[in-house]
């Protein structure tokens, strides 16, 4: 083609239009023809989101993805593309392409605020942040989602909150609410976590003050025991014999039968971790 065009200059005025014509007419033929690498290029929509499905119900999450991606692409205002949008989200989300899934499933509740099931994206997102934290390999290595980063936990916290506060009658608002009680244990295992780390190195003075917010903050989880369990263990070690006692009152009133106080040892009987809830 591009000699053809540096070419041109060979011809006549008439010569010049009627090769540029043809060149034309040859690009548009070329146009015309099927995608050869693209199978769906000669789908229908209903058959295109019929694949689509089929791929969802079959767990082949990356085939999932591509056909939906493909449809919406195709018909963008069409009767398929609004639940091709949410599917592209859980099926990367299935794939473990959080951040794919969280901007796909951001991107619907920006565009359709209103939807019928806005209620499932708002608890999607919420699973999909609540996944990422514990992250694939700390899935598969037992990694308690407490030792990472807080944050995550937070932006699954606000999206099921939605889900609890706004939709209380969704078939979603239960698990979300039973998801947020485990994320406030998170948040306030890590604070706990905090503790520890500087008790061991010896910062009795900084253990002190990451255990009493763990404290303040999320007074009802059970992480506080041990919270409080590091609070005392530092004040004997700063010397503040009143301040650990007192402390071990709140403890022995708020946990009686904690295996930290003396005459209890042993009753603390190993659970499952707490992010275990399926």
């Amino acid at each position: 083609m591009r000699a053809l065009l540096n070419n041109l200059d060979k011809f006549t005025r008439g010569g010049k239009v009627a090769a540029l014509f043809a060149a034309a007419l040859i690009i548009a033929g070329c146009s015309a023809l099927p995608d050869k690498t693209d199978e769906t290029a000669t789908w229908a929509n209903q058959k295109l989101y019929s694949e689509a499905q089929g791929s969802l119900d079959g767990k082949d999450y990356g085939k999932c993805v591509k056909y939906f991606e493909t449809l919406e692409g195709r018909d963008p205002f069409g009767p398929y593309a609004q639940q091709a949008q949410l599917n592209v989200a859980y099926c990367n989300w299935k794939d473990n392409e959080q951040d794919a899934a969280k901007t796909a499933i951001e991107r619907f509740i920006r565009l359709h605020p209103d939807h019928p099931n806005i209620d499932y994206a708002y608890y999607l997102k919420g699973l999909i942040t609540f996944n990422d934290d514990l992250g694939l390999f700390g899935r598969f290595s037992h990694q308690d989602m407490s030792e990472r980063d807080p944050q995550a936990l937070r932006d699954s916290y606000d999206s099921f909150k939605v889900v609890v506060d706004k939709y209380p009658q969704s078939k979603y608002a239960p698990d979300s609410a039973q998801r947020m009680r485990y994320i406030v244990n998170a948040l306030a295992s890590h604070e706990v976590h905090s503790a520890q780390y500087y008790y061991n190195r010896g910062a009795y003075i900084a253990a002190v003050n990451r255990a009493q917010s763990a404290v303040k903050m999320y007074q009802n989880a059970p992480a506080i025991e041990d919270a409080l369990h590091i609070m005392v263990l530092s004040y004997q070690k700063l010397g503040e014999t009143k301040l650990a006692d007192d402390t071990q009152s709140v403890l022995a009133a708020t946990f009686p039968n904690s295996g930290y106080l003396p005459g209890n040892a042993g009753k603390r009987a190993p659970s499952k971790p707490w992010y275990q809830i399926w």
